[in-house]
């Protein structure tokens, strides 16, 4: 079955693997049929020397049904 691929990017103030959680919660709102996820980008939006938000963009791979 052929697949589509999207890119989510989410975001948490505790850590990059809630930010991924949520991207894949964020996703699964309204893609069905989803298979993998793939973190591709770490980010860290900082305050002075204090990290304030943790964003991880993720790649959805998910089937196309027809």
């Amino acid at each position: 079955m052929p697949e589509k691929v999207i890119e989510i990017v989410g975001t948490s103030k505790e850590s990059f693997a809630g930010a991924a959680e949520n991207a894949v919660a964020e996703a699964a709102k309204t893609v069905r049929g989803m298979k993998w996820a793939r973190v591709a980008e770490f980010e860290m939006a900082l305050d002075d020397k204090k990290v304030v938000e943790y964003r991880a963009t993720t790649r959805i791979y998910f089937e196309v049904k027809r």
